[in-house]
This record gives structure tokens, sequence and C-alpha cells, in this order.
């Protein structure tokens, strides 16, 4: 049976969240200097305080499973928490889960060694330090078949040399996870493999941070705080033993941070279109012209619906599709559907904050109101974690994979051979109606 409600104790614990990131979260984005900058007097002033809120309340990295000292709440939940987080970009940090870090500890966990464990993965988990995902190339993009930064082994040591592009939170984070080509003989997706690298090890040159820009700025802050760092890897020595996984696995490692979290992230992205969509409906029953209310008038009463209903509809989807991971445990199974959330992903963001923003008019598109950020946002989602139109090939050939071709000249559904077909198979009734 079909449930669309979440059990009363849970929803206690969201009803809480909701209040809580509304009123102790939300007002940290503006006094703040930088959401990363840990080592800042005001940051140290005020956001453990929360994290530690967080931790009594049981919500603390909630995506982890109890034998990393989360709840394993399973991504029905998962999905229901990070819809009230992805409301402003500061509730990740508070409660735990912020990306790349999240996937950065899955991947440990899994592939780490004991060592690894402690070094990395416990203040990970803890909240004391950030990392760093360093896949993507300046050159090849997310296609890993176009990579040429490289890890040699040389005796005991893992050499890296060649640039990563987009790395995100570098230049706060205390290690990184750089995929590497140690392969290069090997088929095209076994080439590649994961190596922790420490922040501080000599060789690491970070090139510049670039922020995610619109018109002649970037969104938010100067070009020179921006968090994608582009990086070059300098004869990098790090020990043989930070190797994640096999040699030439880098695949396998990816896919245990992509699945779940792709659907957290289409869930923030729901909170953040339900944003918009709140200040859309505020704005329309609050500014008049031509004589009434902007409610009133049928177009903005076309926005409105549209958007509800893209809300609704995606909504709908991504926790069909967390409830289909929950219950099967196998992302293989339901990598089709990973896929639609990822593609349907950056257009319904799109098209609910360029609707408010519409509503809002000019000042919609100034720095005072969030739609040009949101807007923005909604093209990197379209790129990050894989672009939104190798998701649809994904999802198309999932489709087809098991579709048998018609047997004859004509389709399965062509008029004629059907009613031939029934009228063979009611012959008989046919023939004795007609006779009586």
């Amino acid at each position: 049976m079909w449930e669309f409600e979440t059990d009363a104790d849970y929803q206690k614990d969201l009803d809480w969240a909701e209040a809580f990131v509304r009123d102790e979260v939300d007002p940290l984005k503006y006094v703040l200097p930088h959401a990363l900058e840990r080592k800042h007097p005001i940051w140290q002033a005020l956001v453990p305080p929360l994290q530690r809120e967080v931790r009594a309340r049981g919500l603390w990295a909630t995506h982890l499973g109890p034998d990393l000292g989360g709840p394993g709440h399973g991504q029905v939940k998962l999905a229901l928490l990070n819809e009230i987080l992805g409301r402003t970009p500061m509730a990740p940090i508070v409660f735990g889960c912020q990306a790349p870090d999240s996937g950065n500890a899955e991947i440990i966990a899994h592939y780490g060694t004991a060592e690894h464990k402690a070094k990395y993965l416990k203040p990970l988990l803890a909240g004391e330090i950030f990392s760093c995902f360093s896949m993507t190339e300046p050159q090849g993009g997310s296609d890993p078949k176009e990579f040429t930064c490289s890890a040699v082994l040389e005796g005991d040591e893992w050499v890296i040399e060649g640039e990563k592009w987009f790395s995100s939170n570098a230049r706060h984070s205390e290690f990184f996870i750089v995929m590497v080509v140690t392969d290069p003989q090997n088929p095209p997706y076994q080439r590649q493999s994961m190596i922790i690298v420490p922040a501080d090890t000599p060789g690491i040159r970070i090139l510049r941070n670039v922020g995610i820009s619109f018109g002649e700025g970037t969104v938010g802050r100067p070009v020179e705080e921006g968090g994608h760092a582009y990086i070059r890897y300098e004869k990098v020595r790090v020990p043989k033993s930070n190797l994640l996984g096999e040699r030439g696995k880098a695949f396998v490692v990816a896919q245990t941070r992509l699945g779940g979290g792709r659907i957290h992230h289409a869930m923030r992205t729901i909170g953040m279109a339900k944003h918009a969509f709140e200040l859309m409906l505020e704005r329309a029953v609050s500014r008049r012209t031509q004589g009434e209310l902007l409610a009133k008038k049928q177009l903005v009463q076309e926005m409105v619906a549209d958007s509800w209903i893209d809300l609704e509809q995606f909504r709908l989807l991504v926790l069909r599709t967390a409830w289909r991971i929950d219950r099967y445990k196998d992302y293989k199974r339901v990598r089709g559907d990973i896929s639609a959330v990822k593609a349907a992903m950056p257009g319904v963001l799109h098209r609910i904050a360029s609707r408010a923003l519409q509503i809002h008019g000019s000042l919609g598109i100034t720095d005072e109101m969030p739609f040009m950020d949101m807007i923005s946002n909604a093209y990197h989602l379209g790129l990050a974690d894989g672009p939104t139109e190798v998701h649809k090939v994904t999802l198309a050939s999932s489709l087809l994979r098991n579709v048998k071709p018609a047997e004859g000249l004509f389709p399965s559904g062509h008029v004629p051979a059907a009613r031939e077909a029934a009228f063979a198979k009611y012959a008989e009734v046919l023939e004795k109606v007609g006779r009586d």
C-alpha cells in the first residue's frame, strides 16, 4: 500500500528542523564571511552551537548508517529532511551532510583502511574538517575517457601530475580525493584510480578559485573568493597506501557516492524551488498593477499553477525514486530513475525561479532577491554529477534495453492487424450471434 506521510515521531523531527533552519540557520548567510571559513571568529561563535543542537536532536549526519554513527534513516527520510535543508546554503553544514564531504565519507567508509578512517573519516564525520573531490579536468570536463591527470607508482609512492578543474571547496579542505589515470593501457573505464591527497602535500598549486558567474560578476561573492578550484598537481607524492579501493576501479568507488547523493541534491533543489514559489505567492497577493492585485491577473495565475505542478510532479518523482532505493537496496536497479531525477532537476528550478523573478519585476533581477542565484544554480545543476544530456541517454537506454522489437512488418499497435486478431479471437461468438 502506498503511504504519503511519514511516521509521527519523524514528522516531529521534520517540523523541528523546518523551524530551526528558518529561524536559526538561514540568518547565518547574512553575517558569515563564507560558509566554509571555519577558522573565522564569527563562524566559530555561531556555527558549532547550532551543530550541537542538531546532534542533541539526533539529526546529525543522518545519511550515515549505524555502523558510522548515523541513524540509518534510509533515502525517503533523508529526502524529506534535505528538502528542508535546501532552503539555505548553511543548513547542510549545520546538519553535517554537506557535499562533497558526505560522499567522500561514504567512499572512505567503504574503501579506506583503518588508518584512513582514523585520520580522515573520523574528523570528517565529526564536522571538524572539510574535504574536496577532485575529478573533472579543464580539457575533458566529466568525461573520464579524456582525463590526463596521472599517477605513476615509484617505489612506495604515487607521483601525481596534471590538472583538475572545478574541485569544490579545495581551499578550505584538509584532504582531497583525486581521480587519476593509473593504468592507461586498460579499457577506458578501468584506467582510473582514487587516491587520498592531504592538502598540505608539496606540489599542489591552486591556480585560482572560480566562482559561479552571472553577467559581469560572480553570484554572491568576488571572483577571487570562488569555491571551485583550478588545481595543478606538480609531482605530488603520496604513500602507495593512499589508494582507495582497487587500482583501476575508480568508477566502482565513485558509484558509492553518486546514487544517493543525487537524490539529496534533488530534494535540496526542491527546497530551493519551494522557497521561490512561496515568494512568488507572497508577491502576487501583495502588489497591485492596473488597478488590481497581481494575483487577479490570469497570466500570473498561470505562472502560479504551472509552478505548483512542476514542483509537485518533481517531488513525487524524487520521493518515489528514494522509496525504490530503500526497497531494493540496489542502485543499479534504479539507475534509470536516478538519471530521470537528475535530468529533470535543473529545468524545474529554472522555470519556477524565472517565474518568481518575473512576478517581482525589476526587483527580481537585483541582488536584493535570491532569484538570479537560483537561476545560475539551475545551470550548475545541469552540469554537476554529469551533464543532463548524459543522464537522458542513461534513462533512455535503460527503458529501451529490454523492449522486444515488433515481430512483423507493422508495429504491434497497428489497428488493422489488431482488428483482424480481435475478429479471429471472437470468431465463434460473432458467428453464433450473427446466426441468432
